[in-house]
């Protein structure tokens, strides 16, 4: 299923943890529904950005990696 994307993040050649803190901030500017691309080298994103969604209640749409790039894609939920 093919997603609108509203927000990208490039965090390509940032480690632990400025992928998350870019994230976080691009969370905070978009509103409720929006979804938020993150494309990034450090694998740990795949379990950081994963356990992010969970923390925080946002919905984790897909999680992709081609060689060693990996996306993901989000929807912010409103906040509980």
């Amino acid at each position: 299923m093919q997603h609108k994307i509203d927000h990208s993040v490039d965090a390509q050649g940032l480690i632990c943890p400025e992928p998350v803190m870019m994230l976080h901030n691009a969370v905070r500017d978009a509103k409720v529904g929006e979804v938020i691309q993150v494309i990034a080298t450090d694998p740990s994103t795949q379990r950081d950005i994963a356990q992010f969604c969970e923390f925080l209640g946002h919905e984790l749409l897909e999680q992709k990696q081609e060689a060693n790039i990996y996306s993901h894609l989000l929807r912010k939920q409103a906040q509980k």
